[in-house]
């Protein structure tokens, strides 16, 4: 399957409804780990039938408009899938677009967030976005971490687009020194 973009490492794809994707999804968010971190509510896929509803969901998600999705992230060199890459608008917004991520954990410490969000990131100011934020629960330090590795800006602690207190990052496209 042609990528959506590609890093030095990465292959940034769709999910597809292949059993070997679908045994990843439910891998990744059946994990408590993982899914504590996501969502208003967070909650762990309890069935691999679920994994196949958010396949599906992403989906048609991504053919709604090219520029967002959810989308799969392999590492080109084993075909294994890390996690996924978001790209999407933030709900309750005036427009703004959130760059996100969710790895396995098999996948963590090896710089893929990092990668696959700067790409996503990439991509968008390609299109002429002129800015993206990333929102992170405030007692997740690795993915702080990771949008400080972006070069991101905090902005604070805010409840604004998810109902929930989160940690927010903004990026502008003329902040990256070009």
């Amino acid at each position: 399957m042609k990528p959506v973009y590609a890093t030095p490492r990465l292959d940034v794809r769709p999910w597809t409804d292949d059993p070997a994707d679908l045994d990843r999804a439910y891998s990744i968010y059946s994990r408590w780990e993982v899914a504590r971190w996501l969502g208003a509510q967070p909650r762990a896929m309890a069935d691999r039938a679920e994994a196949l509803t958010a396949v599906r969901r992403w989906a048609e998600f991504n053919a709604r408009d090219d520029r967002y999705g959810c989308w799969a992230v392999e590492v080109r060199d084993t075909g294994v899938v890390a996690g996924s890459a978001l790209f999407k608008p933030l709900p309750n917004g005036d427009g703004e677009v959130e760059v996100g991520w969710h790895l396995h954990p098999d996948s963590w410490g090896h710089g893929y967030a990092t990668e696959a969000a700067r790409g996503a990131i990439e991509r968008g100011f390609a299109a002429g976005l002129p800015e993206v934020y990333a929102v992170v629960r405030p007692d997740n330090a690795a993915s702080i971490a990771v949008c400080r590795r972006l070069g991101m800006d905090p902005l604070g602690r805010t409840t604004r687009w998810y109902g929930v207190e989160v940690e927010a990052f903004r990026l502008a496209a003329t902040d990256r020194g070009e």
